[in-house]
């Protein structure tokens, strides 16, 4: 087992050489909140933005200094340009499909409504030769780094339980445009989960699952129950529930992730009085240290995880980077896990028998 340096782990994803200008194509909140204030951060050049609603585009626009375009296309003209499309599921594939053939392109999560809709943006992205990732940022933040850091030197040993156990008070009232949508906690939310425990522990062979919703509100679903099938030797279990109302001392968004070797805590903090947020939480407890041991942290995940993404996909564009972490190809298997765990939710569960 080696020693445990918590300041030998790495947090951050190296910066590109040279950025090149993002355009973006959408102007809502996560953009102004995350995209931008992570691009700043980064020193990522903005060219510009587009929204099908000009006067919202022209505002974000005069806020961060850049251009406000008119049309798609003129957007998708910056020649050079790295494109970022915060656009809602329905309209990547319109988007991509005007972008030039080869450009490097950041997809909103989730890669389209379904997994037909992924399909098709997959087939897109392949016949243009596109540069695609999605932006399953969570993959970036600086906990995950740590953690998958720690667990490539083999401070917890083999990794044989991972557990995401979330209770919170989640304010939908700020998302009503959700509200009629048919799928909404696992494709909207515990996708990050999905595809960050995909990251660690590879493909499960299936997943048993049930997501329903709360008599209190009209979302389609905000509480999920997920066992991730991974054979004989690993446990995986998420237990996610939006509708803890009842004060912050019992609510919790957290991994526990335990190996043969050892283990690591982490606390998921922007989830935690949304939007304010509280600090994440990181702790590793290794084979031959003194317990639990804090890993001081140098970001959180919004907004450092939003840089750590934009620079793998600028620095695989300039061969900086041999691997485009969520590529297209890797973030449709997300989503054909999200949607075998809607499946597995519509699907009768095994039933007791009958009574003798």
């Amino acid at each position: 087992m080696p020693d445990f340096n918590p300041t030998s782990l790495a947090q951050s994803w190296p910066l590109p050489s040279n950025p090149r200008p993002i355009v973006t194509f959408g102007a809502g909140s996560i953009v102004g909140d995350a995209h931008y204030p992570a691009y700043r951060k980064g020193g990522f050049p903005v060219a510009g933005v587009y929204d099908p609603d000009h006067d919202k585009a022209k505002a974000l626009a005069e806020k961060w200094g850049v251009v406000a375009y008119r049309t798609v296309e003129e957007a998708a003209s910056v020649e050079g340009a790295i494109f970022d499309l915060a656009t809602p599921p329905a309209a990547h594939a319109k988007v991509l499909a005007a972008l030039p053939d080869g450009a490097a392109v950041l997809i909103q999560k989730p890669m389209g409504s379904d997994l037909k809709a992924a399909t098709e943006i997959l087939h897109i992205c392949r016949d243009k030769k596109l540069k695609a990732a999605v932006n399953f940022q969570l993959r970036f933040a600086p906990m995950l780094l740590v953690l998958k850091d720690a667990i490539a030197k083999g401070l917890l040993g083999e990794v044989v339980d991972f557990d995401v156990y979330l209770a919170l008070d989640t304010p939908w009232e700020l998302w009503s445009f959700l509200e009629g949508l048919p799928r909404i906690e696992i494709a909207m939310h515990s996708i990050h989960y999905l595809d960050a425990i995909r990251q660690i522990l590879g493909d499960p062979q299936g997943v048993h699952a049930k997501s329903i919703g709360h008599p209190n509100h009209r979302m389609a679903q905000t509480r999920t129950t997920a066992i991730l099938d991974y054979g004989d030797r690993v446990r995986c279990a998420l237990s996610i529930n939006h509708d803890h109302k009842f004060g912050r001392k019992h609510q919790a968004c957290e991994f526990r992730v335990s190996g043969t070797e050892g283990a690591a805590y982490l606390q998921l903090g922007v989830n935690l009085d949304y939007p304010r947020g509280e600090s994440d939480i990181l702790e590793i407890h290794s084979k031959g240290g003194d317990g639990w041991v804090p890993v001081a942290l140098e970001g959180t995940w919004f907004p450092d995880a939003f840089v750590g993404r934009m620079a793998n996909l600028q620095r695989f564009v300039t061969g900086e980077d041999a691997e485009l972490v969520s590529s297209v190809e890797d973030a449709w298997m997300t989503m054909a896990l999200v949607e075998a765990a809607y499946a597995s939710s519509a699907a009768p569960a095994t039933p007791l028998a009958a009574r003798p």
